[in-house]
């Protein structure tokens, strides 16, 4: 058993923060599930790197830019990374089809220049839903305050929802109370709920990086900002599912929003390259890992279950 598998073991789902073409055709992304990988999250700057800094997509590239009248940039690109997010659906479909839908999902992200454009969001929510055609994918949405209206309604619409960059516990709370309703809407339908999946990515390094900047050298503060502020959106998680509303929501076959750890490498290199996933362990959450990360908390990581809600301090 991997530490990995103890973080299954535990109630959290490692997933891996990266996708490329020979990462699946190589069957390295079958090794690592495994080792206990039980998903992939990808995003635009991810995509880019893998098309730009390899040869894997050149053939097909200059297949689709060939045919000017159909493809721009942006389009090559979605043909490109939807295949990849296929093939990657595909080779965890088994997973997911083992945990009855918990588990085994593949992100792919709508684009960033939506992000104030409820409408827009929506639309491409629902193409993209339709194109990639696989029922453990994600959309990823952002957590604006424009993307609140889109969560509610495609969540409404059954699709599965990853909502992105969250960074505050009081926006996390309006993004779980849109998915709240979204769900409420379809069991007051008497549309299933059984299959409807969502996380809510709160980004947690990024916070460090934001604060230790401001803090003197010695102050005893550094390091803190990022895991207090996501054991808060954790306490909130569970406030928020939870009670009669939701009771009732999940006697209807709904499932909880969970919450996701991301940005979750160490940039600081006087903490451990391990911090990010050792200190957020619990139940009904999911954390998302660079490879590096992977490869740390694989040969090294100390795994204590629930240590979110009984750590003390970092």
């Amino acid at each position: 058993m991997t530490p990995l598998h103890e973080l299954v073991a535990a109630g959290q789902s490692p997933w891996l923060d990266f996708v490329r073409r020979t990462l699946i055709t190589s069957g390295e992304l079958r090794r690592l599930i495994d080792d206990g990988i039980t998903g992939v999250t990808s995003n635009p700057s991810i995509f880019g790197k893998a098309i730009g800094g390899s040869t894997d997509y050149d053939r097909e590239i200059e297949s689709l830019a060939s045919d000017r009248a159909n493809h721009d940039a942006l389009s090559i690109f979605e043909d490109l990374a939807i295949t990849d997010i296929q093939m990657a659906a595909d080779v965890l479909r088994a997973l997911y089809e083992a945990t009855d839908g918990r588990d085994g999902f593949v992100s792919f992200e709508v684009e960033p220049r939506l992000a104030r454009d409820s409408a827009g969001t929506i639309e491409a929510a629902r193409r993209l839903w339709a194109r990639i055609e696989r029922p453990n994918v994600l959309i990823k949405i952002p957590g604006t305050a424009e993307g609140l209206p889109a969560i509610e309604q495609v969540t409404a619409d059954g699709i599965n929802v990853n909502v992105t960059l969250l960074f505050d516990v009081e926006a996390y709370a309006g993004v779980a109370a849109a998915y709240q309703r979204g769900i409420e809407r379809r069991v007051d339908a008497g549309e299933p709920v059984e299959r409807v999946a969502s996380v809510a990515s709160f980004f947690v390094s990024r916070v460090d990086s934001a604060v230790d900047a401001e803090l003197p050298e010695d102050s005893p503060l550094r390091g803190r900002a990022a895991i207090a502020n996501a054991r808060l959106a954790y306490e909130r998680f569970r406030e928020v599912f939870s009670g009669d509303r939701w009771e009732r929501l999940e006697a209807a076959g709904a499932r909880v929003q969970r919450p996701l750890w991301a940005s979750t490498s160490t940039k600081n290199p006087a903490y451990r390259d391990t911090i990010y996933v050792e200190e957020l362990v619990g139940p009904d959450t999911v954390n998302t890992m660079p490879m590096s990360t992977v490869d740390a908390v694989r040969d090294h990581g100390v795994i204590h279950a629930n240590r979110i809600a009984s750590g003390t301090d970092v």
